[in-house]
């Protein structure tokens, strides 16, 4: 059936594909996006479907997104400031965008007359802090864990047992770790979370945070350094300079297309089994920044080679991966895009595509704020 589906941050990366996915599927579509200049640089996506209707506001602005809201049926929140590092001294702007734009939808739907049947979030993998670990001499699972500055300046980048103090190996992280935000940008998407589904609940509309876990593909913009990983060291490649890798190069994420990212809306959206719940979205796979930096180089056919600063970011975290089996078998969802074929999709897109490199200046800033 034919529903009216509202996208927030709907002219994002993630947001413009699944725009593109719900038209596809004879949905009616309307994007709500303030065109953050750092994100779109002043210029109209280009990518846009023409079929979704455009309505350029700022979900600060209540009276503006409530037009919207009222029009709903189903909502997805995707509109957010991004960026572990900049969330760090830009406190403001992130807790407004991302904490009072989702609060004033809230109170639109707790407040309004409405159709809205179900609301998805997009929360993210960074509310979890360090991801979880398993201490093979304890024989126990560690979630707690604590990187000291000490440690850091030894350049002992692995979390050690609070216990036995040997280092602990980590291990897929699921829905049920403690949340344990280590960063401005995290504790607002946590916030972003826990309004949605709280309010959800007390009002019966089905809610849904869906935590996507590092997201990469086409249309992120590679003139933004705050952007993701990805997508910043094609913009150094493709401007000649090795990627820049803080630590050793060994920590680890996972990597998830953003054509698996928008599966698991759909999903989410269509089926009652996701109402009021948790997911996490992502590969299930462990891999480390410098491999997501080699794997690139080679694809692109560069000489540079990655070198690890040996530098730690205050906010970032040592390893953090999905365990996808509750997403899997609670929706059916199933990653379709290997890394190295969506590695593949997004060099060949970024070699058409502009990029200014600013992460020297990003680096800068950061180091300026002792961030670094």
């Amino acid at each position: 059936m034919k529903k009216h589906i509202l996208i927030t941050g709907g002219a994002g990366f993630i947001g413009s594909f699944l725009v593109d996915k719900l038209i596809e599927l004879g949905h009616e579509v309307t994007i709500f996006d303030n065109l953050e200049p750092q994100v779109h640089h002043n210029i109209f996506p280009p990518y846009l479907n023409k079929k979704a209707n455009f309505v350029r506001g700022d979900v600060r602005d209540y009276s503006a997104l409530k037009e919207s809201v009222l029009k709903a049926d189903i909502i997805f929140n995707f509109a957010a400031r991004v960026g572990v590092g900049q969330s760090m001294y830009q406190i403001s702007d992130y807790i407004h965008t991302n904490e009072l734009g989702t609060a004033n939808l809230m109170h639109a739907l707790a407040n309004e007359k409405h159709h809205v049947k179900k609301i998805i979030v997009a929360s993210s993998m960074s509310i979890y802090g360090d991801g979880s670990y398993f201490c093979e001499n304890c024989k126990k699972e560690v979630f707690d864990v604590e990187r000291t500055p000490e440690q850091i300046k030894k350049h002992l980048w692995d979390p050690f047992c609070p216990v036995c103090k040997s280092v602990l190996k980590p291990i897929p992280t699921k829905e049920t770790k403690p949340l344990s935000s280590t960063s401005v940008y995290a504790i607002s998407k946590k916030n972003q979370e826990e309004l949605t589904l709280n309010v959800g609940l007390a009002y019966g509309i089905p809610a849904v945070a869906l935590r996507f876990f590092n997201t990469y593909g086409p249309r992120q913009s590679l003139s933004n350094p705050y952007t993701g990983v990805a997508a910043i060291f094609m913009s150094r490649i493709k401007n000649g300079k090795e990627p820049l890798i803080f630590e050793d190069g060994n920590q680890s994420r996972d990597f998830v297309s953003v054509h698996d990212v928008v599966q698991s809306c759909i999903l989410a959206m269509e089926k009652d089994a996701a109402n009021y719940e948790t997911f996490n979205v992502g590969s299930g796979e462990k891999i480390t920044i410098k491999q997501i930096a080699d794997t690139l180089l080679n694809i692109f056919g560069s000489n540079l080679k990655p070198k690890p600063n040996l530098e730690y970011r205050k906010g970032d975290v040592r390893h953090c991966f999905a365990d996808i089996s509750k997403i899997k078998s609670k929706l059916g969802y199933s990653p379709k895009i290997t890394l190295k074929e969506g590695m593949e999709e997004l060099v060949e897109w970024s070699r058409s595509q502009e990029a200014n490199d600013k992460v020297t200046e990003a680096y800068a800033e950061l180091k300026k704020k002792k961030l670094i």
